[in-house]
């Protein structure tokens, strides 16, 4: 277990990670030339973009888990990293928050020219929220981008998180040349030096060279960057472990994720100093221990990635104990007992099947229909995690199969997209089952369920938007007033919360005011 480190990588959208995720794995030597999303017509789309809609647009649409082994250097066991790569879209910020609850680190990934952006604001809230250390990887600087010292003073600013950069840019944003390895007191013990390969397709060559040798090559370039990292020193800003899994500050990398430039430290960063799977909280507020028998909580569930078999995927977190494939486990919410026959670990499409699995790591479990997003398996005695919750929805719609002759087909798709958590499906007697509506945080999402139910059900559907824009949890005892005022229309969700959908801010003020005995909740939103 504690070789183990999992992480999320998070930012705002085209801050380059699927880059990163492509290049981590490059270096992890689990392939062996990578393919830029964003590269030129031929290039070949990243191993963890899956989806055809994520290869056409450039985007990540949905959590990818990956997991293989790296050996950091002068070390004789490999440390097995399962990393999550999530959608940066905010339309997709539902699935990144889901993916938050089974990870120990995140990497969040700035560009250096945009520096802090409104997405990854968001995603670290909630990672302060739950308490997740954060590593920074400060990205792009191969192209033109802000002062290094200026990005620096943006992440205090902004977020309150102390920088403390491990390593320096040698070189301004746009001329990136290596990296120097700041030591005690901000001392230069180091200067890696990258080499550049073509497209960056291949991992960059390092060169290592003394200060000395550094400053002979790189001249002022070089003292630019020992100078400042003195001056780093001078504020405080040094790497303390303690305070980093405080989540007080953030160790600091300067990369080039589409060149291979500093990709190989921050592996050995995460290696080093991202904190091994630890104890949970069960709904009783009681920590399970990591050698408490098996239990794993499911934090995402996937359906079409084999188009061949349209199968369904549950990625679980194993939370305590030993996996083992063939296990007859207890699902939690129905009391049920489940066999683990089909385990498997993912990367990207390709599959490879998992004997023995421990905490941290994620596995993905096949034709897993019973399970949902926030479910909890066990053996012995039981246990339960505490559920994830459902973000307030923005955008609804109603969904209807052109055909009335694929009615059936209809329906399972609705329920199979809707127990994978891509939307919200709301439902009321008026309304009936032949044209649900559909409840999202984004748009977006609605153009997966269109897509989707087009290439894995062959039904092509009708989406009629609705004239709501928010959402409150309410009660069976005031549904019936709400559902006779205008503007107002009363749901039930899948997971029986009972939903008022209103047309604007001002009709929720109007109602709160003239019957404030009725219950209106607010939803879980990003941040809280």
């Amino acid at each position: 277990m504690a070789r183990r480190r999992t992480f999320a990588v998070i930012s705002h959208p085209d801050a380059g990670k699927s880059t990163l995720t492509e290049a981590l794995a490059l270096h992890a030597k689990m392939i062996s030339e990578a393919g830029a999303i964003h590269g030129k017509a031929g290039r070949k789309s990243t191993v963890s973009d899956w989806m055809e809609m994520e290869k056409a647009r450039g985007i990540s649409v949905s959590s990818t888990a990956l997991q293989f082994n790296y050996r950091a250097a002068g070390s004789t066991v490999d440390n097995v990293i399962n990393l999550v790569d999530t959608p940066g879209h905010s339309d997709f910020s539902e699935d990144t928050y889901r993916v938050l609850t089974a990870v120990d680190a995140a990497v969040m990934l700035i560009d250096a020219a945009k520096g802090l952006e409104p997405q990854t604001l968001k995603l670290f809230q909630v990672c302060r929220h739950r308490g997740i250390p954060v590593i920074t990887v400060i990205n792009k600087w191969d192209r033109p981008g802000q002062a290094p010292l200026e990005l620096l003073d943006e992440i205090s600013e902004r977020i309150g998180l102390t920088p403390t950069p491990l390593f320096l840019p040698v070189g301004i944003a746009g001329d990136f040349r290596g990296l120097l390895r700041r030591g005690p007191e901000g001392a230069a013990t180091e200067y890696i030096h990258f080499t550049r390969t073509a497209g960056g397709a291949t991992i960059a060559p390092e060169e290592s060279l003394t200060p000395a040798e550094a400053e002979a090559r790189e001249g002022e370039a070089w003292t630019t960057a020992a100078e400042e990292s003195e001056l780093l020193s001078a504020t405080g800003q040094d790497h303390d472990q303690e305070l980093f899994l405080a989540g007080q500050t953030s160790p600091v990398i300067y990369a080039s994720a589409m060149l291979n430039f500093g990709v190989r430290q921050l592996l050995e960063t995460l290696v080093a100093l991202a904190p091994a799977p630890g104890s949970r909280a069960d709904v009783t507020g009681k920590d399970r221990a990591t050698d408490d028998p098996f239990s794993a909580v499911v934090f995402k569930v996937q359906a079409g990635m084999d188009t061949a078999h349209r199968d369904r995927l549950a990625f679980m977190r194993i939370v305590s104990g030993e996996f083992e494939r063939g296990m007859v486990v207890t699902h939690a919410q129905t009391g049920r007992p489940f066999a683990t026959k089909y385990a498997l670990t993912v990367f990207g499409r390709e599959r490879t099947t998992v004997d023995t699995a421990y905490p941290g790591d994620v596995v993905g479990l096949v034709n897993a229909t019973a399970l949902a997003p926030g479910h909890t398996l066990f053996v012995d005695k039981k246990v339960e995690f505490p559920p994830i919750p459902s973000f307030a929805p923005e955008h609804f719609a109603t969904l209807r199969a052109q055909s009335a002759g694929k009615y059936k087909q209809f329906r399972k798709a609705i329920d199979q997209l809707d127990s994978e958590g891509v939307v919200q499906v709301l439902r009321n007697d008026a309304r009936g089952d032949a044209s649900p509506v559909l409840a999202a945080v984004g748009p977006m999402q609605f153009e997966v369920v269109t897509a989707r139910m087009q290439a894995e059900f062959n039904v092509e559907t009708q989406l009629d938007f609705l004239g709501y824009s928010l959402a409150r949890r309410t009660d069976a005892e005031s549904a019936p007033e709400l559902d006779r005022q205008r503007g107002v229309e009363v749901f039930t969700r899948t997971d029986g919360a009972i939903l008022a959908l209103f047309s604007d801010k001002w009709r929720l003020q109007y109602i709160e005011k003239e019957h404030p005995d009725l219950t209106l909740e607010p939803l879980v939103a990003t941040a809280d």
